[in-house]
């Protein structure tokens, strides 16, 4: 894992069995980008200690299920909401041109989807092969009401997206 472990600050962690630990240990020859460096190790202590102070963990759960629950009511809404899945934080949005044929929305209409998003204050990632899945991955303190206003924004969007798809 990255990113997030540091908080910024660049680092990145590996997490395995210890099986898989020992083997490494025998290996003549193992490097790392950021291995032992004492300033990244008191960073990352840091960041791990302000997850459990607050409880980051915890309230990655309750907030992740209750995103989840909140945007799956979109693939009822919409034609366009293929599937909304994830877990914990991460949760993924695919659109669709419509649910019976599964095709990807045309990147064009995924781009102004976006931008919409954008303009009205919500910032969110996108993957898939052809770019079609909104991934939303927020930090970890983040709040039912900032959920809330994400549905909100994301909702706004697709609604002003099917009307010009409309005319």
């Amino acid at each position: 894992m990255a990113k997030g472990i540091g908080n910024g600050f660049p680092m990145a962690a590996v997490i395995t069995t210890p099986e898989i630990a020992k083997s490494l240990a025998k290996c003549l020859q193992h490097f790392n980008t950021f291995g032992g460096n004492p300033m990244a190790c008191a960073i990352g202590s840091a960041v791990l200690e302000v997850i459990k102070e607050e409880n980051l963990q915890e309230n990655s759960q309750e907030v992740g299920t209750y995103m989840l629950l909140k945007f799956a009511k979109l693939r009822d809404e919409f034609e366009i909401v293929g599937d909304v899945r994830g877990k914990g934080l991460m949760i993924g949005i695919e659109m669709v041109q419509d649910k019976i044929s599964c095709r990807p929305l045309p990147r064009e209409e995924v781009n102004q989807i976006h931008e919409d998003c954008k303009h009205m204050g919500l910032l969110v990632g996108r993957g898939s092969i052809f770019s079609q899945t909104f991934r939303i991955a927020p930090s970890m303190c983040i709040t039912k009401p900032e959920v809330d206003f994400a549905l909100e924004v994301f909702r706004s969007a697709l609604t002003q997206h099917m009307e010009r798809r409309a005319k």
